[in-house]
């Protein structure tokens, strides 16, 4: 039961995929990024409509929800890794008791940062954000505590309705994750709890019922011509580390660029306006960035079959264009600033800085379709070091341009932080481009 077949996208020997098939098994997945994208723009346009909305915008988004995903990073890859691996039961029993495992011990890692005194040394020292946002973000991080362990069991049981061909499944997920987080914010919003605690609230109950849902629907597919045994060695403890350490990191020094910038940002002019628009415009990016995520897995599923090369890579090059070119368009006209004041309901003066700091994104979303799509190479090849490698230069690059901005100390922190992020995943793709050119080489020669 490979990763494809339940949607008949497998090419017949000797023909080649076509761009239809692809999109087939892409659609269902970017549905689900996107849906996931919305999740954001919804939690701001409601904090933004609650009291001292700069407060709690800027406590949610410049530390909670950093911090949040930066103990969450080593679980992230959990959804590639179990596509890859997940080839039978026997392999499936592996990958899910070291899912439970890693995610309990994340867990510990936020009770201790979220409950204890080290979350002031982080906030206070390590991040230095505004004083007005200490409380209202240890009252949000203490909210998401079940985030981790959610997202670790879900991430991995998608990763098998992946393989198995079940992408819509995922996409029904996300869909049941937004009903749970539109009814959590519309019930905070009506009962006019405080922003933080309605953000924090959504974004645990949300997941929790995505896991939930995703959990459910792995049973049938276990239950029904899910091999015991596959015909490759069976998964050990020292070949998931191989394959998986590498992965982990990445994720992990990617989103701890994320704290940092919001320490650079607290650390620049107009650092409380700044911190608050920082959720609302990286969220609208986010949902278009989004529909390039989703390609990773796509290319994990399909590129270990012949025919399909071609296929893939006028995908990748036709997706990059068109969400390229939709941020673009929201950057030069009108739209930009009607989704950051009426939609997400800042307040104008917050809505103009917002706007003006967005022309510096255009090229985000063009970088992640083709960084998802030679990751996909990567992962092919198993040579899992190349995707940590490119993480740690864009941190490196991105961390070196905060670091001059904040000595700089002449412009809003948001700016400088776009930038930053704009030249670090240059890096970073540039890089991947470069480690993986002699498995792009064998897959044109396979295809040929």
């Amino acid at each position: 039961m490979s990763g494809g077949q339940g949607l008949g996208i497998v090419p017949a020997p000797g023909a080649r995929l076509g761009v239809g098939q692809v999109a087939r098994l892409w659609w269902p997945l970017a549905a689900s990024w996107m849906m996931m994208g919305l999740e954001g723009p919804a939690i701001t346009a409601v904090v933004a409509r609650l009291a001292d909305p700069e407060i709690h915008l800027a406590a949610y988004g410049g530390l909670v929800f950093p911090l949040a995903l930066f103990i969450e990073a080593p679980i992230i890859m959990l959804l590639a890794a179990s596509t890859a691996l997940s080839r039978d039961y026997a392999s499936y029993r592996r990958l899910r008791k070291y899912t439970h495992v890693l995610s309990g011990s994340l867990t510990v890692g936020h009770v201790l940062l979220a409950f204890t005194p080290l979350y002031f040394l982080v906030a206070r020292g390590a991040i230095g954000v505004p004083e007005e946002i200490v409380d209202p973000g240890r009252l949000g991080l203490m909210i998401m505590l079940p985030w981790t362990w959610s997202i670790g069991y879900r991430r991995f049981n998608q990763g098998l309705l992946i393989r198995c061909g079940r992408s819509v499944s995922v996409g029904i997920g996300t869909a049941v994750r937004l009903a749970a987080n539109f009814g959590t914010l519309a019930v905070g919003f009506r009962l006019g709890l405080p922003g933080i605690v309605v953000a924090a609230m959504a974004t645990a109950v949300g997941v929790m019922s995505e896991a939930t849902f995703v959990g459910l629907r792995v049973r049938p597919l276990l239950r029904r011509g899910f091999p015991e045994y596959s015909d490759t060695p069976p998964l050990e403890l020292r070949s998931f580390l191989r394959f998986y350490i590498p992965l982990s990191l990445t994720p992990l020094i990617f989103l701890l660029s994320r704290p940092v910038g919001s320490a650079a940002i607290s650390r620049m002019p107009e650092a409380l306006d700044a911190l608050a628009v920082w959720p609302v415009l990286t969220g609208l990016v986010f949902l278009v960035r989004s529909v390039g995520m989703a390609y990773n897995e796509v290319m994990v599923a399909m590129l270990d079959r012949g025919g399909t090369w071609w296929a893939l890579r006028r995908f990748a090059g036709l997706l990059a264009c068109l969400s390229g070119a939709l941020l673009l368009a929201l950057a030069l006209s009108p739209l930009g600033r009607l989704w950051m004041e009426r939609v997400s309901g800042l307040a104008p003066r917050l809505a103009a800085l917002g706007e003006r700091a967005l022309i510096f994104a255009v090229l985000l979303p063009v970088l992640t379709v083709v960084q998802n799509w030679l990751q996909g190479i990567v992962l092919y090849s198993r040579k899992t070091r190349a995707i940590t490698e490119a993480v740690a230069l864009f941190f490196a690059v991105n961390g070196a341009l905060l670091v001059g901005g904040v000595v700089w100390g002449a412009e809003s922190g948001l700016f400088v932080a776009l930038v930053a992020m704009t030249a670090g995943e240059i890096a970073r793709t540039s890089w991947l481009a470069w480690r993986t050119r002699g498995t792009r080489a064998q897959l044109r020669a396979r295809d040929a």
